[in-house]
Order: C-alpha cells, then structure tokens, then sequence
C-alpha cells in the first residue's frame, strides 16, 4: 500500500471511532480482494472502503467505487462473514478524503445488496 493509502486509511479509522464505531478489522485480504476497514456500529457490522483524491475532477472519490469494486466488497464481504458463527446486520459505508488537508466525507450504506 502506497503512503498516501495508509494515511487515508489511519484518518479514516480516526475520524469513523470519534463517531462511535469500533474497528475490529483493517486491510482483510482474501482472494476476492481487500475490505478497508471493518467496524462495529452497535449490533450492525460495517464493512468501510477509503478513498483519497487530490479533487473531485472526474468525479472525485464516490466515482471511484464502480460497479466492479462494489462486486469485489459484495464478494470480500461474503467471504468476512463465512468466517464469523452468526452473521450479523451489515451494511457498506464509504469514507472520502478529498485534498490537501482532507476534507473528509462519510457516506452510509453506498453498496445494497
């Protein structure tokens, strides 16, 4: 992971645990792909995908979470949850930082399923 990722990713864990959530997980890798972040939310298990722009030229970082990476989280997530004995209540959340500081963004429940 390049620096500018994982300061993307220390903020974004930073900024979600002020708002209350626990982090029980960063960086799960499988052979489908990588969950940024997974955190408590109450009962509800958040599965959080980080992304950093420098500005919202082309869309900015929502954009960036496509129809492919949405099926690459949908798939990590499945395969997160086979490993737990009961799943709980999930739900997909985004963190955008864009620029220089970061403006961060937190955006709920940007993959249905």
């Amino acid at each position: 992971m390049n620096p500018h990722g994982k300061q993307a990713e220390t903020l974004a864990a930073a900024f979600i645990a002020e708002r209350g959530l626990r982090i029980i997980a960063r960086n799960y890798r499988c052979r489908y792909g990588e969950l940024d972040l997974v955190a408590r939310d109450g009962d509800v298990l958040v599965f959080i995908e980080v992304r950093r722009r420098a500005d919202n030229s082309f869309g900015g970082a929502a954009a960036s979470i496509n129809a492919a990476k949405r099926e690459k989280l949908l798939k990590a997530a499945r395969h997160y949850l086979a490993e737990l004995p009961a799943p709980p209540a999930c739900r997909f959340d985004a963190v955008l930082l864009t620029g220089e500081p970061p403006r961060i963004e937190w955006l709920h429940n940007v993959i249905e399923e």
